[in-house]
């Protein structure tokens, strides 16, 4: 066998290889005994390099696994910290509302009050006028009754004089 042969690898390499070294003992040939301990150790090579590779892949998918899960964490930060915004946003409007339909009743409230002022003060104006014009009446009365006295006592004393003469 030459030394551009194609060696068998994996278990079958490692069998092949374990064969031409017993083969070899039994032969006698060291160059038989030679090809089995190359195939046997390119056979352990290729398991070696296999489970190499396959340590790392599994220590890339661990790696992409944390990186999955960190970029997982920050979006979940993320959307805790907008469902937060959101709460605080609304939070405030509903205070805001809130001031205004306060400062809507206030509004009212005060505007009521002062209709109530004003129909008072009308009232109270009104109930002055009737008792000023009542007493302009009366006083009118108590005129119209002093000169009626005057005229009468004036009558009288016209009387008098007319008698006296």
């Amino acid at each position: 066998m030459g030394g551009s042969e194609r060696t068998a690898g994996g278990l079958a390499g490692k069998i092949a290889g374990k064969l031409k070294t017993a083969t070899a003992a039994v032969t006698g040939s060291e160059t038989l005994e030679r090809e089995g301990r190359l195939q046997d150790a390119q056979a352990d090579a290729e398991t070696e390099a296999r489970e190499q590779r396959a340590e790392a892949q599994q220590r890339g998918a661990e790696a992409e696994l944390v990186e999955d899960k960190a970029a997982t964490q920050a979006e979940a930060e993320a959307l805790r910290n907008e469902v937060e915004a959101r709460r605080r946003d609304e939070e405030i409007e509903r205070e805001r509302q809130d001031a205004e339909r306060r400062t809507a009743v206030d509004a009212a409230q005060e505007k009521r009050a002062a209709e109530r002022r004003r129909e008072s003060e009308e009232q109270t104006a009104a109930t002055q006028e009737t008792q000023a014009e009542r007493e302009r009446i009366a006083a009118a009365e108590e005129a119209v009754r002093l000169e009626q006295e005057a005229s009468r006592a004036e009558a009288h004393a016209d009387q008098i004089e007319r008698e006296g003469n």
